[in-house]
C-alpha cells in the first residue's frame, strides 16, 4: 500500500469516528428530550411552582366560601382576612374573585361579603341528587351482621311510620316488616325518634285531636307521658320500643338528621324479646345511634345537639 493509499485509509476512519460520535450525541439528545417529555406528562404549563401556587389559592377560596356559608348574615373584608389568617389585599384579591364568578355578593350598603345564588345552586344541587335510602342499606346490612338482628329504614308521612328499606336477621326467629307498611309514630321506636328531634310546634300539629290508640296494652297513649319520653329521647340520642307496637318485639331507634339538622329518617334494629331484652340494650343502643350519625354525616346532614326549636 502506498502512503498515499494509507492516509487515504486513515482519514476515512477518522471520518467514520467523527460520524458515529455525532450519531451518539444526537441519540443521547433524543433520550434526554423523550425522557423530560415523559416526565412533564399530566402537568400543567408553568411548571409545580405555579400548580403549587394555584392549588393554594383554590384552597384559601374555598376555605373563604365555607365561611362564608356558615354565616349567612355576611363577614367584612377584615373578618375574613383574621379568620384565613392572610393579609387584607390577598383576602381581597380572593373575594373578588369568587365575586366575579357569582359564588359571593357584597352587600351595598354594610359591605359585608355573602354567599350568592350559584353557591346556592351547586349546594341545592347535591341535595337533589342525594338518595339516602341507597346511602343508608350498607350501613342497614353492616347492623345486621354487628346486631345479628333486623335493621330497617323509615320516614314519617304525617302520624305514621312508613317503612322503606331492610336488612333482614338470618335468625329463625326474627321481624320482618313488608317495605311500604306502616306503624303509628307514637306506637314505633322509629316513629318516637323521628317525633323526639320535630319542631315542637309540628309536634303538636301532629298529636292535635288525635286519639292516640294503643297497639298493645304497652303503647304510650297519653300524650303528656310521650312528652316527657321524647325529652329522655332526645338526651340519649335514642328511641326504645318496649313490646308498644307488638307483643314480644323489642326495638333500638336513632334519627338520621338533614341539612338542618331536622329529623329525615330513622334507623332500627328489632327482634324478640328473648334477644333483646333490658341487658342488652345499651349495647344495640350505642351502634345505632353510631350508626346513625354516620348516615347523617355521609348524607351531608347535621347531628344537632340542641332540642329543635
Amino acid at each position: 500500500m502506498t502512503d498515499e493509499e494509507r492516509h487515504r485509509a486513515t482519514e476515512q476512519q477518522r471520518h467514520r469516528a467523527t460520524e458515529q460520535q455525532r450519531h451518539r450525541a444526537t441519540e443521547q439528545q433524543h433520550n434526554r428530550a423523550a425522557e423530560s417529555k415523559r416526565r412533564a406528562v399530566g402537568r400543567p404549563a408553568g411548571g409545580a411552582k405555579s400548580s403549587g401556587g394555584h392549588s393554594q389559592s383554590l384552597v384559601r377560596g374555598l376555605n373563604i366560601l365555607e365561611m362564608l356559608a356558615a354565616t349567612p348574615d355576611g363577614l367584612a373584608l377584615s373578618d375574613v382576612a383574621e379568620d384565613v389568617g392572610l393579609a387584607p389585599s390577598t383576602t381581597h384579591r380572593l373575594l373578588q374573585a369568587l365575586f366575579q364568578q357569582g359564588f359571593i355578593t357584597q352587600d351595598v350598603e354594610s359591605g359585608l361579603w355573602k354567599i350568592d345564588v350559584k353557591t346556592f345552586r351547586i349546594g341545592n344541587s347535591f341535595l337533589e341528587a342525594r338518595d339516602f335510602v341507597a346511602t343508608a342499606r350498607p350501613f342497614l346490612r353492616r347492623l345486621t351482621a354487628s346486631s345479628g338482628e333486623t335493621a330497617n329504614l323509615g320516614i314519617r308521612d304525617d302520624g305514621m311510620v312508613v317503612y322503606l328499606a331492610q336488612s333482614e336477621s338470618k335468625q329463625m326467629m326474627r321481624m320482618i316488616t313488608r317495605l311500604g307498611s306502616r306503624a303509628p309514630l307514637h306506637a314505633s321506636g322509629v316513629g318516637k325518634a323521628l317525633l323526639a328531634w320535630m319542631p315542637p310546634q309540628e309536634f303538636e300539629q301532629i298529636v292535635a285531636g288525635r286519639v292516640l290508640e294503643g297497639e298493645t296494652p304497652n303503647t304510650l297513649t297519653d300524650v303528656g307521658t310521650l312528652r316527657d319520653q321524647l325529652v329522655e329521647i332526645r338526651r340519649q340520642g335514642y328511641a326504645v320500643d318496649r313490646e308498644e307496637h307488638a307483643i314480644g318485639l323489642n326495638c333500638v331507634a336513632a334519627t338520621l338528621h338533614d341539612e338542618s339538622g331536622l329529623p329525615l329518617a330513622a334507623i332500627s334494629v328489632s327482634g324478640p324479646v328473648a334477644r333483646i331484652d333490658d341487658s342488652r340494650l345499651p349495647e344495640l343502643a350505642a351502634l345505632v345511634a353510631e350508626t346513625a350519625r354516620e348516615i347523617t354525616a355521609k348524607i351531608g346532614g347535621k347531628t344537632p345537639t340542641e332540642p329543635p326549636a
